[in-house]
Parts: structure tokens; sequence; C-alpha cells
């Protein structure tokens, strides 16, 4: 196990270590962490660059997603959200591990991926999965809003809504537990940064959801950086960690410097916008 010791990248919001997430929450005090977002690796036998391996049988598999979710559930605080991103078919099981932790079930989101991947003998599987959890009762929740839906030619509405469209919130319509807006994550046979980097927007509105500006959000599973260059932009405090390369978070983190536009209540994205901060390397 690779144990972080000291953080490679610190930022206006936050600070980003190199090394395993089980060894960086050991250190982690309890009841933490406003919010909790992980996408682990799917199992699926890619290469993850050396000293990772994504082709455990599923028994060590599910027993090292055990691990990593209890030390979560250990630091998440009371009232705090944990939102994983996972195949259905290891959703099934972590959320039972979830369960088992003491956390309270919200939702099963289902993100549309926007393709049809065949597989013999099997419907085409179109969705991931978001489960979204908290510990209690969340203590901050903001629905989001979708735009009503209009026609790109002759700007009338796509739908009548049984009639009764002057009564829907200007702001938009309620999302559901169906996503069906945000855009593919880009899976290739290796992993590259760009290549498997999840949708913005998708963090946009779990942070937007889930947490307000100040709250700290810890992802255990830095990836390409995402979940810390949102909650970056949106004043989210953070906390992240890399097992693999990280010069691709620090690089991505350094060179986003265009204004976001943080969402209004009820809002799909549009609103004031803020401008981002940049992070620096610390001096070693």
């Amino acid at each position: 196990m690779t144990t972080p010791t000291q953080p490679v990248f610190t930022s206006e919001h936050g600070t980003l270590y190199q090394g395993d997430c089980l060894a960086l929450l050991e250190t982690m005090e309890d009841n933490s962490v406003d919010l909790i977002f992980a996408d682990p690796p799917f199992n699926l036998n890619k290469d993850y660059g050396k000293g990772i391996s994504d082709s455990l049988a599923d028994s060590e598999y599910l027993d090292w997603c055990s691990k990593w979710i209890n030390e979560c559930a250990r630091v998440l605080a009371e009232g705090g959200s944990f939102f994983l991103y996972n195949l259905p078919k290891w959703n099934i099981e972590l959320g039972h591990e979830m369960n088992e932790a003491g956390l309270m079930f919200r939702h099963w989101i289902a993100v549309d991926i926007k393709m049809l991947l065949p597989i013999p003998g099997r419907l085409y599987p179109s969705h991931y999965s978001l489960l979204y959890y908290s510990k209690g009762k969340p203590k901050f929740f903001e629905r989001p809003r979708v735009p009503i839906q209009v026609c790109r030619h002759c700007g009338g509405d796509v739908k009548d809504y049984g009639g009764h469209r002057k009564k829907l919130n200007p702001a938009g319509i309620n999302v559901s537990d169906v996503w069906t807006d945000i855009p593919p994550v880009r899976h290739r046979g290796t992993k590259k940064r760009g290549a498997n980097q999840l949708s913005e927007k998708m963090l946009e509105r779990v942070l937007f959801t889930a947490s307000q500006e100040g709250d700290l959000v810890f992802d255990p599973f830095g990836g390409s950086g995402t979940t810390y260059a949102v909650a970056e932009r949106m004043h989210r405090k953070w906390i992240g960690v890399e097992l693999g390369e990280v010069d691709p978070i620090i690089a991505r983190l350094e060179g986003r410097t265009h204004d976001f536009e943080m969402p209004n209540k009820g809002d799909s994205g549009k609103g004031k916008k803020a401008a981002r901060p940049q992070g620096q390397l610390p001096l070693s």
C-alpha cells in the first residue's frame, strides 16, 4: 500500500495526494467530510498503469470495495451525502455494502450512456448507475431543474404536459432519477486522461444538489480530476487522491482559466459567473 504522506498539489480550495485511498482514509477524522463522490475502477481489465489492477476476481473486487466504502462511511459527516458511480452489476452489490455501513438509501440514478453496446444473449446496456446515499437525513438538498424543452426549429413546446404547461415552474422541470442529458463517458482499452473523463455536467449537478459553498468534498479515485476541477470552481473545499499518475490532474487544474456559470436554484446551469481560481504546486 502506497501511503500518501504529503500533498502533491494544493489550490485555493483543495489538496491532492498521490497514493492509496485506503491509506489516506486511515488518516482522516471521523465525520469530517460533507460529500463523497466515488468513481472506482469498474474491474473491466483496463490498463490503468503500473501497480494498478483492474482484473480482480469478483470476490476480491467486492472485498476491496467494502473496505473503502466503510472507511468513507466513517469519515462522512452526519447529514452528508455519498455518491457512488459504477456499473449496475457492481452497484447492486455495493448498495448492500452501503446499507450495511449504516447509510440511508436515497436514489438509484440511471445515467444514460448515449450508446448501445451489443452483448450476445443480453439486452443492450444503456446506463451507468449512480447510487445516492446519505448519513442520516441530508443536511442539504437542492432540487435541480432542467429547462422546459422547446423545438429548436419553431421554438414551440415539445410536450404539452397534460395541458398543465402554464402551471409549470418557469425555471424548468424537476430532475428525475433518470439522467438523459449527461454527455457520455468515453472508455478505451487504455486509461488516458481525457479518454475516460467523467462529464463535468454530472459533477456540477451532484455538487449543486447535495452541497453548499465551503463544504468539504472527497473523491478517493482522482482519475482525470473532474471532481476536483468542478469543486474548485464551485467554491467547495476538496480532498483528492490518485494511485496512478497525478501530473495530468495537476496540469488540468492549473490550466483551467475560463469562467464557470454557477447554477441557480431550479436551474440547469445558467446563472452568475464566478472566476475560477488557479491552483499552484507546493514548494518542496
